[in-house]
């Protein structure tokens, strides 16, 4: 029996299945075209002096902490338990309106404000032999390493942030622009402190920050699409170390809030 090669009969009809698809392949380019890179969509909300928009996030968040003195200098000190500190970056989202003031049609002031979902987790490493570990608090998860016992802090943080920036874009090409944006932003926690002071590592509930970011607007032929990624950095200390666990708080100076966002952003 001879042996089939299913390669061979294909070949047969090669020619006659490339050209068929590439009648197909261009009869699509037009209508793809057309809705996303053609000329359907105008200007649209680019000529109004105000417009209005949506965004769905997606963060990436930690702490930036500093060291104390005393964690360094004084190895028989309240913190000397303590091996390091390390945070941890954890996802979480937001959602929030858009508005927009036209000053020219390249350079736009934003209003952004959001509620943000957070999580914050921190790792302790502690020496194994002077810790208790029936003395640790709070929602932990303990590990063993070469190094000494692993502790795994965490907190949630509910954030109502109103981010004020400048957006300055370049000339539309066909149904595409970039842009770059930049500014601050003012948040504040929806619980009160009363019910932060039970965290392991305490922060305040209010906090400034600088933002900088950059994205694209695709033009569709109803609404915009302008996919963002964007930082941002806390500028305020907003570690409390008096409500902070006893072992902490000697071995920590500051602790700053920041983040890397990714946007959709309708409009």
């Amino acid at each position: 029996m001879q042996t089939t090669y299913i390669w061979n009969k294909l070949n047969l009809r090669r020619n006659k299945i490339v050209l068929t698809g590439l009648v197909f392949f261009l009869a699509a380019i037009p209508v793809v075209g057309q809705g996303m890179f053609g000329l359907t969509s105008a200007s649209g909300s680019d000529n109004r002096t105000l417009s209005y928009g949506f965004f769905l996030a997606a963060h990436n968040s930690t702490y930036q902490l500093k060291y104390s003195n005393a964690f360094y200098h004084e190895p028989n000190g309240p913190s000397s338990i303590v091996r390091s500190i390390q945070p941890k970056y954890t996802p979480g989202f937001s959602l929030g309106f858009i508005g927009m003031l036209r000053f020219h049609d390249q350079v736009h002031l934003l209003f952004t404000p959001k509620v943000g979902f957070y999580e914050y987790k921190t790792v302790v490493t502690y020496f194994n032999d002077q810790i208790n570990t029936d003395l640790l608090g709070g929602d932990v998860v303990i590990g063993e390493e070469n190094l000494g016992k692993v502790v795994e802090y965490s907190s949630e943080a509910t954030m109502v942030e109103l981010p004020l920036l400048f957006k300055y874009r370049s000339v539309r090409f066909n149904n595409t622009r970039m842009y770059f944006l930049g500014g601050g932003s003012y948040q504040f926690r929806t619980k009160n402190q009363e019910e932060a002071n039970v965290d392991d590592i305490v922060m305040t509930g209010q906090d400034f920050s600088v933002e900088a970011g950059m994205g694209f607007e695709i033009y569709f032929k109803y609404f915009k699409f302008a996919p963002e990624i964007r930082f941002s950095h806390g500028l305020t200390n907003a570690y409390q170390a008096e409500n902070s666990l006893p072992e902490l708080q000697g071995a920590i100076e500051s602790i700053k809030r920041k983040s890397i966002t990714v946007y959709l952003n309708f409009q």
